[in-house]
């Protein structure tokens, strides 16, 4: 029987990001993006960041955990080290299973302004397959959307923009339910044992959960602060998504299924 320890911290943040560039029509003018949508940029992420408006939909596909010093959530993709469950060999994400948002708005992101401070400009991520120059377009099979009509952002750099924004706004509302319930001290250090078809072991280490007990005994002014805050829904969740655990295992199983017959 293996044993293996998967840490669910893994590389620092921002995942999938390595060449971002603020958006200009002087250096990007002739750039698009292509319409095919392509996620294999996540095949290695086996934790994925989360918001507390769209864990409703995660919780029923994936886990939630807290990782790192600033106890962000996540959601567990994978039961070992640098492996997506979710995504397969093609780049598509498996159905019916909810595509976090962080994964959707690739290749772009917001970043801050060097030559301002605090304030936030829209990137694209250069290192993209999906970032393609235009002007070789006749020879592409693939429908590219520009990010520029002249000078002028197009409608889809000004939905990317609007989705970028509405994220961060979602994030760090997330952070100060993150933080409420921190101040409660309802947060506790985890580690989950795996065991897939077959017998192989897997230990997931390093994450916190909302220790349920804890919250159980808090005082009625303490749940009643959480609820002022917005934190309960965010709370409830992550508590739900402990059923989902299963649904992680099942998947490992499939994947290892498949690899079986294609070996």
């Amino acid at each position: 029987m293996a044993d293996a320890k998967t840490n669910v911290t893994g590389d620092a943040l921002p995942l999938f990001y390595s060449r971002p560039e603020a958006l200009n029509p002087a250096r990007h003018g002739s750039l698009g993006l292509t319409a095919r949508s392509d996620f294999g940029f996540a095949r290695s992420a086996h934790a994925i960041p989360v918001v507390a408006s769209e864990m409703p939909a995660a919780m029923r596909s994936y886990p939630i955990v807290f990782i790192g010093p600033a106890k962000s959530p996540v959601i567990i993709t994978g039961v070992r080290q640098n492996e997506n469950l979710f995504v397969d060999a093609d780049g598509k994400w498996t159905a019916p299973h909810y595509i976090p948002a962080y994964v959707r708005r690739y290749p772009f992101i917001l970043a801050e302004d060097p030559t301002s401070a605090g304030r936030l400009t829209l990137c694209v991520e250069r290192a993209s397959d999906r970032v393609v120059d235009q002007l070789p377009a006749p020879s592409r099979d693939d429908k590219i959307l520009p990010f520029f009509t002249g000078n002028e952002p197009t409608e889809a750099t000004k939905q990317a923009l609007a989705f970028c924004n509405q994220f961060q706004i979602d994030f760090r509302a997330t952070r100060e339910m993150v933080e409420k319930i921190d101040a409660h001290s309802l947060f506790s250090p985890r580690q989950s044992k795996v065991t897939l078809e077959g017998g192989e072991v897997l230990n997931l280490t390093d994450f916190q959960v909302i220790d349920e007990p804890a919250f159980n005994r808090l005082s009625d002014e303490a749940f009643l602060d959480l609820r002022k805050s917005g934190a309960l829904g965010l709370l409830y969740c992550h508590l739900a998504s402990t059923n989902s655990w299963t649904s992680l295992v099942h998947q490992a199983s499939l994947r290892k299924a498949d690899g079986a017959k294609s070996a």
